[in-house]
């Protein structure tokens, strides 16, 4: 049966409230390899309580509102479903600590035909329960590879920017720990996948493999740690491709171009040379 496109659109997310605290903040930064070099104090802001601050990327795993596509009255089939871009927008600088509101609604829903799958576009705002300001809102792109051919549909987002065909300016090499997945599960998504072999080998993969919103933050430090100067207030956006998985443990490459107030840039992992990120661009202020 095909999704019901009126359906999807009016979906009836409730509004999330998650209280968070500085711990989860801390776990969240060692989930994407924050505090590696202890000597580092530059990155011992993030994990340790002493003047501590959020990564700014951590709205990623604030008010999630569920694995609300595997409702079988979504008739979406979430089997065949890959999480294809993510944007983030940060407005506000985000606390260490608080209580948030996340609220969702299905921004696009797009048919792409019959034997070419559907894209599905969530937004979500974090609101801050104190004061309603919004501090950040997501950008979510899930291809549904299964449930195109619906008939009716919302126009295409425009595709992300093509990379520059010249070398990159500079890059950061930045490891992730064989553990990381078990880490960052603890943060957010407890999907098997991130953390049982046997369940990994069902979906085709040789070992458990990292969540790709964990990759997304480990780019995110890259920027930081590069034209940031660890200043989480100067990154303002990032939003990239998926394009390939990592496994926990391997080292990620983020190789970028400076275009002043924008950062283009993609990721590889440089034990088997695969661009894992692409079509990346960050926003900074000076």
């Amino acid at each position: 049966m095909p999704i019901d496109y009126d359906k999807i659109k009016n979906w009836p997310f409730k509004d999330v409230e998650q209280i968070y605290s500085e711990k989860d903040s801390m776990l969240y930064a060692l989930g994407l390899g924050y505090g590696h070099d202890p000597m580092d104090e530059a990155q011992l802001q993030f994990v340790y309580e002493k003047n501590l601050k959020a990564v700014p990327t951590m709205p990623v795993v604030l008010g999630y509102p569920g694995f609300w596509i595997k409702d079988p009255e979504s008739g979406i089939d979430w089997v065949k479903i890959v999480h294809g871009e993510q944007a983030l927008r940060i407005l506000r600088p985000i606390p260490a600590a608080g209580t948030i509101i996340g609220r969702t609604r299905i921004k696009a829903l797009v048919d792409k035909g019959r034997d070419k799958g559907a894209l599905l576009v969530q937004e979500r705002s974090i609101v801050d329960k104190a004061s309603g300001a919004v501090l950040a809102t997501l950008d979510h792109i899930t291809f549904c590879r299964g449930d195109g051919g619906f008939g009716k549909g919302d126009e295409a987002p425009p595709p992300p920017p093509a990379l520059p065909d010249t070398a990159p300016d500079t890059h950061c090499d930045l490891p992730t720990l064989p553990q990381a997945a078990l880490i960052y599960r603890l943060c957010a998504d407890n999907n098997p996948l991130h953390a049982e072999p046997a369940v990994a080998r069902a979906a085709g993969f040789p070992r458990p493999i990292l969540h790709g919103l964990c990759s997304y933050g480990v780019a995110g430090h890259a920027i930081l740690k590069t034209f940031c100067g660890y200043d989480p207030a100067r990154l303002t956006g990032l939003s990239l491709r998926f394009s390939a998985p990592v496994y926990p443990g391997e080292t990620i490459r983020t190789e970028m171009w400076n275009r002043g107030d924008r950062i283009l840039f993609r990721s590889r992992v440089l034990e088997r040379d695969v661009i894992v990120l692409n079509n990346g661009v960050a926003t900074i202020v000076a």
